[in-house]
């Protein structure tokens, strides 16, 4: 091996980052070794890949993806500070949201074991209801609950603003709904649609929104009351009502905001779930 090769190991201990990430960055393109020998593998770098190494450990601390490390990366190497200025404002909205999730976790905390009965006690008796057609603004997009409901939702109430001084010609005629189409839970790429019942001509042009129209559905209601954590009690109930009931689902659940969460303290949210039933 020469001089100017620095070992696997040392390049680790130099950088702060473990060989398995090397070797994950090698395999991603992030972080390619200067040299790798033939036979057993083993990689080394040069001094001048340290700054590279350094650079994408402190963006990793600062929860970006590989994908958007890759991007930052080579948006610095032309000099494209807007992407940069982008990516960083990306992943400070996240942060946010993610500020704003473990505010309510403390705040669950913080009432101790009591609010193991509260979630109980704040779920009202499951109904059936007829659901009439209605039309929506609806706009449809896949991430982290946390950071994607909110997203969602300002896109769609982008789509009230004004234009050229007038408002648009349509009326609000039900709360805000959020829309589960995975069979399952999702922690990262959770597919969710927010939609914003309306009535009057809409004419949208805010990219992603779009007006259609829901079909009438039968469904199963449950009512929560409490802080948004606590919504899971509402599904549980809801889906035990269902097979007491022998009711089978047909479509995926709602949830409609019935307050505000910036107006009301968070133990009088009001949360409907919805499950569509044959």
């Amino acid at each position: 091996m020469t001089t100017e090769r620095i070992p696997i190991g040392t390049f680790s201990r130099i950088t702060r980052l473990s060989q398995r990430a090397l070797r994950l960055y090698d395999e991603r393109g992030l972080l390619v070794p200067a040299e790798r020998d033939r036979c057993t593998g083993y990689r080394s770098y040069t001094a001048d890949q340290i700054g590279r190494g350094v650079t994408i450990g402190h963006l990793v601390l600062l929860g970006f993806g590989l994908a958007e490390i890759s991007a930052l990366l080579d948006a610095r190497a032309i000099g494209d500070r807007e992407t940069v200025r982008r990516l960083f404002a990306s992943r400070r909205e996240a942060v946010r949201a993610e500020l704003g999730r473990l505010a309510a976790i403390e705040a669950v905390l913080a009432r101790g074991e009591a609010d193991l009965e509260v979630y109980a006690m704040s779920i009202s008796e499951p109904t059936i209801k007829e659901i009439p057609a209605m039309r929506v603004l609806s706009r449809r997009g896949r991430g982290k609950y946390g950071e994607t409901i909110p997203r969602l939702i300002g896109e769609v109430c982008a789509a009230l603003a004004p234009r050229n001084g007038r408002a648009p010609a349509f009326s609000v005629t039900g709360p805000v709904m959020v829309i589960y189409h995975d069979n399952e839970y999702r922690e990262q790429d959770a597919d969710l649609e927010v939609v914003l019942p309306v009535s009057g001509r809409a004419e949208v042009d805010t990219p992603g929104v779009e007006v259609r129209a829901l079909p009438p559905t039968r469904v199963l209601s449950v009512l929560y009351t409490g802080p948004y954590p606590g919504v899971s009690s509402a599904h549980q109930a809801a889906f035990e009502a269902a097979q007491e009931r022998g009711l089978t689902w047909n479509g995926p659940p709602r949830e409609l905001y019935l307050n505000d969460p910036g107006t009301v303290p968070e133990e009088e949210l009001l949360t409907e779930v919805q499950y569509p039933v044959a």
